[in-house]
């Protein structure tokens, strides 16, 4: 475990929740104006709110210590114990939530196949079931998650959100979208934030990935919906205090780091560029879309553990590994252009010496 400035990467590619905030965002944060969160008088919570609840075209939102706790809130409001929600296989809430589905709202999953973690009404209708007398479990939630992380950061388009929205609804089911990287998928492709948030019935945006924030997501649907969602707030350990001065962060980030997001998309397209050009190494160009460059070890006498290994160890670069020959570099606004430079020099030095 890293424990000091010295052990630190160089170049930390592991992913963008290593992000730390800047210096003018830590004096925000210093000088927030404070209150008392969970009686709503928190100002600066307040103001985050709103605006996240502007951004996203919803009538109110809700401050949340994680990303994870915003997925699993939404769970619980839309679904009662033994009711079904349909995921993508690949979801983030199937793999690396903790079983936080069955544990925090008992709900059952079912997994449908996309692409690149991506799927269309037609695909949506293949699990859907009508209800089966006292016998079958009831379907409630159909789950997106945008950009899909283990589909290397990839981008719904509006278009297939509204025909998997339009199925949903035609068979009586709520849309709920993982936003832990929407303004990714914003800045990508265009699309507003709000455009997105009219066809989910519940959303939410991460604060601590790429906006650069060290903690916190914010959940966002109907008045109703989030006056809901504060009894599961309490219940899941989710109540603040004095929250503004972490709130501050996000208020910061929402005026200052949404465009620079662009600056991580280009970054990642630049390294995918360069891993293209090692021996060994083998990227699909054409699926970088935002700022997760997803690789692989084509190199027989070496995995992806050990490139892993060997890059922080010899070079202080870090880059996770993601299966026996998978690995993932993520962009965020820690990791520079020069950065990049040296990650692609350090790899290029471990695949020729392996």
């Amino acid at each position: 475990m890293m424990t000091n400035e010295a052990s630190r990467p160089a170049v930390d590619l592991y992913s963008d929740t290593v992000s730390r905030p800047t210096e003018a965002m830590r004096q925000a944060m210093a000088e927030a104006e404070v209150g008392n969160e969970q009686a709503m008088e928190d100002p600066t919570v307040n103001i985050l709110c709103e605006r996240v609840a502007a951004l996203l075209g919803t009538e109110a939102a809700m401050f949340l210590p994680s990303g994870t706790m915003c997925n699993e809130i939404a769970y619980r409001v839309w679904v009662d114990r033994g009711e079904e929600i349909i995921l993508e296989e690949s979801a983030h809430a199937l793999h690396f939530e903790a079983g936080g589905p069955a544990a925090l709202a008992g709900a059952m999953v079912r997994t449908l196949k996309g692409r690149r973690g991506i799927f269309d009404a037609a695909d949506l209708e293949t699990v859907i079931r009508a209800p089966r007398g006292h016998h079958g479990q009831r379907q409630k939630l159909v789950n997106i998650e945008n950009t899909a992380n283990l589909g290397g950061g990839a981008v719904w388009p509006l278009e297939t959100v509204a025909e998997v929205a339009d199925c949903a609804r035609g068979h009586g089911l709520k849309v709920h979208m993982d936003g832990a990287r929407l303004l990714n998928a914003v800045v990508a492709s265009g699309t507003p934030a709000s455009s997105y948030g009219a066809l989910c019935d519940s959303l939410w945006i991460d604060l601590s990935k790429g906006l650069g924030c060290p903690v916190g997501g914010v959940l966002a649907g109907s008045a109703e919906f989030i006056d809901r969602s504060w009894l599961f707030k309490h219940q899941f350990g989710g109540a603040m205090r004095q929250a503004g001065i972490i709130a501050a962060a996000g208020v910061y980030a929402l005026d200052h780091h949404i465009d620079r997001l662009a600056e991580d998309h280009a970054n990642a397209h630049y390294l995918a560029e360069g891993i293209a050009s090692i021996p060994g190494l083998s990227v699909a160009l054409d699926e970088i879309e935002t700022n997760m460059v997803y690789f692989d070890v084509t190199a027989p006498d070496l995995d992806a553990a050990g490139l892993s290994e060997r890059l922080m160890r010899e070079h202080k670069v870090r880059i996770g590994s993601m299966g026996p020959r998978r690995m993932r570099a993520v962009t965020h606004i820690d990791v520079t252009r020069s950065g990049i430079e040296l990650a692609l020099t350090a790899l290029k030095a471990v695949m020729e010496a392996a």
